[in-house]
């Protein structure tokens, strides 16, 4: 047989530290873009086609963006979707204290 590899669970704590949620990570570059841009969530998300609660939920990390629900706010945040997919794991890479190395993403 094979190795067994251990799988942790979502927000367990993994080399010592609790490492945060993709779609906390992308909530938190979802709400600096906008921040950037000095622009409402309700603003954003009548352009991205939905509605703010679910934006604000999307910025809060507790829901997960389809791809093209992804799509529809990279385009009202006149961003790519390759930048916020980007953005989001180096920021995560760097709160994980990764370094700058490469890093896997699922969106």
């Amino acid at each position: 047989m094979g190795d067994v590899v251990r799988l942790v669970r979502p927000g367990a704590v993994a080399r010592g530290r609790v490492e945060p949620l993709w779609r906390q990570g992308l909530g938190r570059q979802l709400r600096a873009e906008r921040g950037r841009r000095g622009e409402r969530i309700s603003d954003v998300a009548q352009r991205a086609g939905v509605s703010p609660q679910y934006l604000s939920e999307l910025e809060r990390g507790k829901k997960d963006p389809s791809s093209e629900i992804l799509s529809a706010l990279a385009g009202a945040l006149e961003v790519s979707v390759a930048h916020l997919t980007l953005s989001t794991g180096q920021r995560l890479a760097t709160r994980a204290n990764l370094g700058s190395g490469p890093v896997c993403l699922a969106a």
